[in-house]
């Protein structure tokens, strides 16, 4: 985070803008909208300003600028079209320590303006840090689409309840739940629509009807797809942002974590390849204590939660302990995955049928059915197979399948860092050990593989002398 977003009270105080154009005047309306007293400095004002003249709280001082009409300021904006008098108005604000804003440079700014979306009491702002100031624009726009005017209203009638809901409940998690209720019943429709009576009794029926928080929460098993934060779901981003706790393993990736309730407590109960550090046991029941402490808890599962994500058992000790759940399912990595690599895991010319199954060794084999997963004209997705890939092409090759059968295996699937390795039964596991691959990572194989070199549209072909990535038609050599 380059910048820290906030939100300054300037109501009362004073606001200096030095430059008499419209961009000046700009900015000394937004300082008047805000409830500030603005001191405009230049010898004469635009046309702009002029419509402004009204303002009992806009006041022009009519000269060159002075280091002197910084005396008892709040904020400053150095917004004249003179790049040297803009400088020495920031040299001369930093020197204060006032806070100070060069109009479009952002470099020599202590503070940046963000694009606004004013549903007042509830702002909105959007910043690209100095950097895309059009895309800033841009976001705002569809923003002012999605937040309805009446918005502004609904926080109106939250605040008139304020005082009484803070009556009613001791603890701030007992009040956010409450309010998290509120805005998503049916109280916020009457409110959009213009029935505001009616919301406000609505409001106040529940509270009048809420004695404590309840005894016991709830647990959302969620499936956090396989990396990209793009691919959740919009249900997942709701129970994201509402949980009071988040359990989380290692295949979460950090943009998706970041995307939960800031302020909801984590425990991470991620289990690597031979080292689990927190046995599926003790998690089940980590999940049933906080439930039972009367939390909301998200339980964020990298994948889908019921394709070997062990979901299935989370929930049978959840209901077990009468535990109240939901679940919400995701792209699974073999979807995403493969879709990001250009591998369409079924293809008419290519295979009718798809086996997904798990690699992972237990005393160093692997338990598969081979005489099943070697059969022609299917596509076999294997997940946590890297340490068993070796394992894994002789047993097919033992069983039956052609060692030039295509192969791939993408490392990080769906997220900037994709890193695919192509090549066949023979040649993939030099070629995975050559690329030093890391987990997350998922296997492919079938003909279809060979449609990745026409249909990668994700990761462009990287150059001939790139070392892991092959495709089936170079030698295995390279």
């Amino acid at each position: 985070m380059d910048y820290l977003p906030i939100f300054l009270d300037l109501r009362g105080r004073k606001g200096l803008v030095v430059g008499g154009g419209d961009t000046a005047a700009r900015k000394a309306s937004l300082m008047l909208n805000a409830g500030a007293w603005v001191h405009a400095v230049s010898p004469v004002l635009s046309d702009a300003f002029k419509e402004l003249a009204g303002a009992d709280r806009l006041i022009h001082i009519e000269s060159a600028f002075q280091e002197k009409q910084l005396d008892g300021m709040d904020v400053v904006f150095a917004a004249s079209e003179d790049d040297a008098l803009n400088r020495a108005v920031h040299d001369a604000a930093r020197a204060r320590h006032l806070p100070v804003n060069v109009v479009d440079k952002p470099e020599v700014c202590s503070f940046i303006m963000p694009s606004i979306i004013d549903r007042s009491p509830v702002m909105v702002a959007v910043s690209s840090g100095g950097e895309a100031p059009v895309l800033s624009r841009l976001l705002r726009a569809r923003l002012e689409t999605l937040i309805p005017a009446a918005y502004g209203r609904l926080a109106g009638l939250a605040g008139r309840f304020k005082k009484a809901v803070r009556g009613r409940f001791d603890s701030t998690d007992q009040r956010r739940k409450f309010w998290e209720k509120a805005f998503l019943s049916p109280i916020s429709e009457m409110v959009f629509s213009g029935r505001e009576q009616e919301a406000e009794a609505g409001l106040q029926a529940m509270l009048d009807a809420e004695g404590t928080a309840p005894a016991t929460g709830e647990v959302y098993l969620v499936g956090a797809g396989p990396g990209n934060p793009d691919l959740l779901t919009f249900r997942a981003l709701r129970l994201m942002q509402q949980a009071d706790v988040v359990v989380y393993d290692r295949l979460v990736s950090p943009p998706i974590l970041d995307m939960c309730r800031r302020d909801a407590d984590r425990f991470y109960v991620g289990k690597e390849r031979d080292n689990h550090a927190v046995p599926q046991d003790e998690i089940n029941m980590v999940l049933v204590r906080l439930a039972k402490e009367g939390k909301r808890v998200l339980r964020l599962k990298g994948g889908d939660p019921f394709i070997f994500g062990r979901g299935g058992e989370e929930i049978e000790t959840l209901r077990e302990h009468g535990v109240p759940f939901q679940v919400v399912p995701a792209v699974t990595a073999a979807a995403g995955v493969a879709s990001y690599a250009g591998i369409p895991l079924t293809h008419r010319d290519h295979a009718q049928a798809l086996i997904l199954v798990t690699g992972h060794l237990k005393d160093g084999s692997m338990d598969l059915d081979w005489d099943m997963l070697c059969r022609p004209r299917q596509t076999i997705v294997i997940y946590m197979g890297l340490k068993g890939l070796v394992t894994l092409c002789d047993e097919m090759k033992k069983h039956g399948m052609p060692g030039d059968t295509p192969m791939a295996i993408v490392q990080q699937g769906t997220t900037l860092n994709q890193k695919t390795v192509v090549g066949t039964l023979d040649s993939l596991p030099a070629l995975a050990a050559r690329a030093e691959l890391k987990p997350p990572t998922l296997i492919i194989v079938g003909s279809v593989v060979s449609l990745h070199a026409k249909l990668n549209w994700f990761n462009p072909e990287p150059a001939d002398d790139d070392h892991w990535h092959t495709p089936l038609d170079r030698p295995a050599s390279m």
